[in-house]
């Protein structure tokens, strides 16, 4: 048995085809999903999310940029702000962007920019996340 996942952001679809298990995200932590998962609807976190396509495969990898997940019948639906499989992720790219928002955290003044430097801090170690990937 498996699970139809589709992860979409406003501009594309990412991702929609069978899979065997999921590994979510959500903004109370994360959530497993099995076929046969019981309904639900929730908020998801900037954070990586683990497919595995086959029970015999290993996990790949996507960076979520927040949204909402609705689970149900054996169908995910992930609507994201931004995703990105790690396979199409610069390592190096990837890898300046999380240094360049570090230094920017460093040196933010007043609370709004403390708050928008947290946050690409956030988006860029998902990224890097996403690229290191799992253990199988």
């Amino acid at each position: 048995m498996t699970l139809n996942l589709c992860v979409l952001t406003p501009n594309r679809i990412i991702w929609d085809s069978e899979v065997a298990e999921i590994i979510l995200v959500t903004n109370s932590g994360q959530i497993g999903v099995l076929p046969d998962h019981a309904p639900i609807a929730t908020a998801v976190d900037i954070g990586v999310l683990r497919i595995r396509p086959t029970p015999n495969d290993g996990w790949l990898t996507m960076a979520l940029m927040g949204g909402f997940a609705r689970i149900g019948n054996n169908e995910v639906t992930i609507l994201v702000n931004d995703a990105e499989k790690a396979s199409d992720i610069d390592p190096q790219e990837a890898q300046q962007t999380l240094e360049i928002a570090e230094a920017n955290l460093k040196k933010a003044q007043g609370k709004r920019q403390t708050i928008e430097a947290n946050l690409a801090l956030r988006r860029a170690r998902t990224r890097v996340e996403a690229i290191n990937g799992v253990p199988s």
